[in-house]
C-alpha cells in the first residue's frame, strides 16, 4: 500500500523538488504552505510521515510538531536552515524523529525518507502479537502500542515508546547511550548522546519515577531494572 507523506513548507520550489523525488517511489504527497493548513491536512488524512520546515507562517514548525505530538506518534522529519545544536536538541525534545538542514541533497532526503518508511513497515511486521507487559502499575500492550499507568493511557511520542520497549526487551541489562541511539534513532543519526537523556527525562515526567524502573548507569547509559 502506498505511503502518504505530508510536506509542510512555505517555499513552493522546495515542495516541488521533494514531491518530484518521492513520487518516483509511489508515495502519495500532500502539501501545506503554512502550519495551520498543515495541521488541518494531518487531521483529515492518515499520514505516515511529515516533512516539516521550522520557519513557516501561521504556526512555526516547533508549534506544529508540539501540537501533532499531543495526538499522534507519526514520524516527523524537521527540515530547516537552522543548524545550531540548540535548535536540533529542541526538535528532538519536541518529538521529532529526524532533522535535515538546508541546503540538502534531494537524493539523500529521498533515501532517508524511504529508510524511515521502511522502518515503519518493519516495526509493524516484527511487532510482538497479543503480548502485554505488566510491572506494578505499568502496563504495556505491545500489539496496540499503548502504555497505561494505573489504567490511564499515556500519550507517548514514537521515540519515547520505542525506547521504553527497547529497554524493556533488554530488562536488567545495561545499555550504552551509543547502543540506544543506533537502535532507536538509526546508525546514520548524527545527533547528541544527550538525546537519549532528554527522551528518558520525558518518559519519567509522563509516567512517573515511582512507576518507571529505568535506572541510570553512571558514565554509560541506562538499565530497565525489574526484580523477578
Amino acid at each position: 500500500m502506498s505511503k502518504k507523506v505530508l510536506i509542510i513548507e512555505d517555499e513552493a520550489k522546495i515542495r516541488r523538488v521533494i514531491k518530484d523525488y518521492l513520487m518516483c517511489d509511489d508515495i502519495n504527497i500532500l502539501e501545506a504552505e503554512d502550519g495551520i493548513k498543515g495541521i488541518e491536512l494531518f487531521e483529515k488524512n492518515k499520514i505516515d510521515l511529515i516533512i516539516l520546515d521550522i520557519m513557516i507562517p501561521g504556526l512555526d514548525g516547533w508549534s506544529v510538531c508540539e501540537k501533532i505530538r499531543q495526538k499522534s506518534d507519526v514520524m516527523i522529519v524537521m527540515l530547516t536552515a537552522k543548524s545550531e545544536e540548540g535548535d536540533k536538541l529542541l526538535g528532538y525534545e519536541l518529538g521529532a524523529d529526524d532533522y535535515i538542514t538546508k541546503p540538502f541533497s534531494p537524493r539523500v532526503l529521498r533515501a532517508k525518507i524511504n529508510a524511515l518508511l521502511s522502518r515503519i513497515d518493519k516495526s509493524k511486521e516484527n511487532k510482538e502479537q497479543n503480548q502485554i507487559f505488566i510491572y506494578k502499575h505499568l502496563n504495556i500492550d505491545l500489539k496496540a502500542r499503548k502504555v497505561f499507568v494505573k489504567d490511564k493511557e499515556m500519550n507517548l511520542a514514537s521515540k519515547e515508546y520505542n525506547l521504553l520497549v527497547y529497554l524493556l526487551s533488554n530488562k536488567n541489562i545495561a545499555l550504552a547511550r551509543e547502543q540506544i541511539l543506533d537502535k532507536i534513532w538509526g546508525i546514520d543519526f548524527n545527533g547528541l548522546d544527550r538525546t537519549v537523556d532528554t527522551t528518558i527525562k520525558r518518559l519519567r515526567a509522563k509516567i512517573g519515577n515511582e512507576v518507571l524502573p529505568i535506572k541510570a548507569v553512571r558514565g554509560y547509559g541506562y538499565r530497565f531494572e525489574v526484580k523477578e
